[in-house]
């Protein structure tokens, strides 16, 4: 018996040292690959679209042509007093140079002045980039060191290629300053929550080996299966796994902390809380996941992949929660708690009244009225996204303005008559002087002129006579397309219209698939109808709600002058799975007590009182982390961070804890129809009650 003993224990030392050992080999083999996950980035806007796409046709079919797919750059000389003959025979000089280093498409670019004399314009476009963006941002980087202010005369680099660099730019800025200001942020909640020198620190080492592991297997997922990789997927992916993971943290730690009260040993301590919260971890995880998966549903490149992406810094959190936080929680034992260490047998302090405990109080005495109130609130802010700004156009994207948007803002001004962003038409070569006069013959089409020729197929380039992305050019390139059986129209504006036109297309898609999915799962975790559809009508007011605080403050306070067309499918996937996800604690809790025999109100209190803490805790670190999108450089980003963080903050604070648990007293034990538990009270006998969660 006593060697028994003692070999039983021995494998409870020796189990937490095998766990971490296997991290530190798994560790070792993702490091290659985690490495190359920067390599398979793309950011242009072809690589966001589907290859039906008219645009992403014509992308393709350039690259097939003599030279392949050309870049394209607008050198803007001005001064604002009028240009002198100093002034011009400087701008000659230096696109002369330009022409000189770089291997130009057609001949040298000759300069377009202004019809007020301030402005001089040289369209240069060059095939030596191809499709490759570093080769591109190496070009575009020269033309602006070959090209440069000299004695008051202002010169911008602009086009769709300096556009496209400069939104690169942040992209790759993204990775270092998103994972430093996220990490600080967590920190700082988890020290403010634990009041532990020490404690705070594992778990975040645990999120920061868990995001490595997420950037190796999203690597794997690209190579294996074409998966997109993006600048704001990888970022996104990098926040789900430190906010999930630090939410799947504070639930075990606290379940952890009351066990090692209970239990003598860490080891034991451990085992039990794992059994206690480890079910609605999982379920929690596995919600969020298939509406992360959902997504595979949307045509457009970028966000079928942040599906995949998304999933896999869900999942891969969840591993290092269950496996290696506890592993190194039990190694490290008791101490780690200083000053506020949990000792065996004790009890802690009796707390005064908790917040949380009053407001279920406040929900439970009138819960028609609290309901009735906090919907009429949602509602309100809902209205709110109709003052939502109209489409985000490409020179709008940007937080900061950068060189390309002040040299596109200069030709908008002052070359009123005509743009200086081209759409590209590919028509078939055999009626290509058909499709030219056609196209000339177009409203709207200020010149076209008939560019290379090849693979059966003649390039056209057309300058139209109002501002890009504007509703007249919107108006000019449908036409064209409507006009040119056979063609193909594409270039920078009709790029954002097929991102718009298959944006909304994922909307009607992909949304329903996403509630019937978490409605189905929510269903099966919870045996019930009720709750579930509570659940799900709570979270898409959370979004209707979160969108309108939106439109109330991205232009009148933030100065943004368009949103993103993904931001209303995104923001609701996120806040859908993520909302669901603490749902899942305080119902399953509900659950619980009411299998226990407890009535319907005080289930639904008692599960606010005892979860209500860790939840609030998660959602602020939830929160908190999108927020880190809103210190980020592009519009599109600040403004899902944005909504994101404040539907968090919404659904925890006003939704989970107030609507849902007056709603939940309101119905009664109808909350659990048709299950057991919305019969006589009897009915929670024939069901075994589980450990407490919270």
């Amino acid at each position: 018996m006593g060697a028994a003993t003692t070999r039983v224990r021995g494998g409870r030392r020796g189990l937490p040292w095998l766990v971490l050992g296997l991290w530190v080999v798994l560790l070792a083999l993702a490091g290659p690959f985690a490495a190359k996950l920067g390599d398979v980035q793309h950011n242009r806007t072809t690589d966001y679209l589907p290859a039906s796409a008219d645009s992403t046709q014509v992308a393709r079919l350039q690259d097939r042509l003599p030279g392949g797919q050309t870049t394209e750059l607008v050198l803007v000389y001005h001064r604002a007093s009028g240009l002198t003959a100093a002034d011009r025979a400087t701008a000659a000089a230096q696109v002369d140079a330009l022409a000189h280093r770089h291997a130009l498409t057609g001949r040298t670019p000759q300069g377009i002045p202004s019809a007020d004399g301030t402005t001089l314009m040289y369209p240069v476009t060059s095939n030596e980039p191809g499709t490759d963006e570093k080769k591109r941002d190496a070009f575009v980087d020269d033309a602006r060191s070959i090209v440069h202010d000299t004695g008051g005369l202002s010169v911008d680099v602009g086009g769709p290629a300096a556009l496209a660099t400069d939104a690169s730019g942040v992209y790759k800025s993204l990775g270092g300053p998103l994972l430093y200001t996220t990490v600080a942020v967590v920190a700082i909640l988890l020290i403010l929550i634990y009041r532990s020198p020490l404690l705070w620190l594992v778990p975040l080492v645990v999120a920061g080996v868990a995001d490595f592991l997420a950037q190796a297997a999203a690597y794997a997922l690209n190579q294996a299966f074409g998966t997109a990789v993006t600048g704001a997927s990888t970022g996104i992916m990098t926040i789900l796994v430190f906010g999930a993971g630090t939410d799947y943290a504070l639930l075990l730690v606290s379940r952890y902390r009351e066990e090692l009260r209970r239990h003598e040993r860490p080891y034991d301590a451990m085992r039990a809380a794992l059994r206690g919260c480890g079910p609605a971890v999982l379920a929690s995880s596995g919600t969020v996941a298939v509406g992360l998966l959902c997504l595979l549903a949307a045509d457009l490149n970028s966000s079928r992949g942040m599906g995949p992406l998304g999933t896999v810094g869900v999942l891969c959190a969840l591993a290092a929660m269950l496996t290696l936080l506890p592993a190194v929680l039990v190694l490290l034992g008791r101490r780690l708690f200083w000053p506020l260490i949990p000792a065996y047998r004790s009890t802690p302090k009796a707390a005064r009244r908790s917040l949380f405990a009053a407001m279920g109080s406040s929900a439970g005495r009138r819960p028609l009225t609290v309901l009735a109130s906090g919907a009429a609130l949602l509602g309100a802010l809902a209205l709110g996204a109709l003052n939502l700004p109209g489409p985000l156009k490409q020179v709008d994207t940007f937080v900061d303005r950068p060189d390309s948007v002040t040299a596109m803002q200069t030709v908008a001004k002052a070359y009123p008559e005509r743009s200086a962003q081209p759409i590209e038409i590919l028509t078939p070569a055999g009626r290509a002087d058909a499709a030219l006069a056609t196209i000339r013959g177009t409203k709207g089409v200020a010149d076209a002129r008939e560019g290379r020729t090849g693979a059966g197929w003649t390039e056209i380039t057309v300058i139209v006579s109002a501002p890009p992305q504007s509703a007249a050019e919107t108006a000019t390139i449908k036409a064209l397309r409507h006009r040119l059986d056979g063609s193909h129209v594409g270039g920078p504006s009709a790029q954002q219209l097929d991102l718009a036109d298959t944006s909304a297309r994922d909307r009607l898609v992909v949304v329903p698939i996403v509630l019937l999915s978490v409605l189905l799962i929510l269903i099966a975790l919870l045996r019930s109808l009720v709750a579930p559809l509570l659940l799900v009508v709570a979270v898409v007011a959370v979004w209707g709600a979160a969108l309108g605080l939106g439109g109330l403050v991205f232009e009148p306070l933030f100065g943004f002058h368009g949103t993103d067309p993904g931001l209303g499918l995104l923001s609701f996937v996120f806040l859908v799975a993520l909302g669901v996800d603490y749902g899942i604690f305080l119902m399953h809790r509900m659950r619980e007590e009411s299998l226990r025999g407890a009535e319907p109100a005080a289930a639904a209190l008692t599960a606010l009182r005892t979860t209500g803490g860790v939840i609030a805790s998660a959602g602020l670190v939830l929160a908190a982390t999108f927020a880190v999108l809103t210190n980020m450089g592009l519009v599109q980003l600040v403004e899902l961070g944005f909504v994101i963080a404040v539907g968090v903050l919404l659904d925890t604070f006003l939704v989970r804890t107030y609507l849902v648990t007056s709603a939940s007293v309101a119905l009664g034990r109808a909350v659990w129809w048709p299950g057991r538990l919305s019969g006589a009270p009897e009915a929670a006998r024939a069901e075994r009650a589980p450990e407490p969660v919270g």
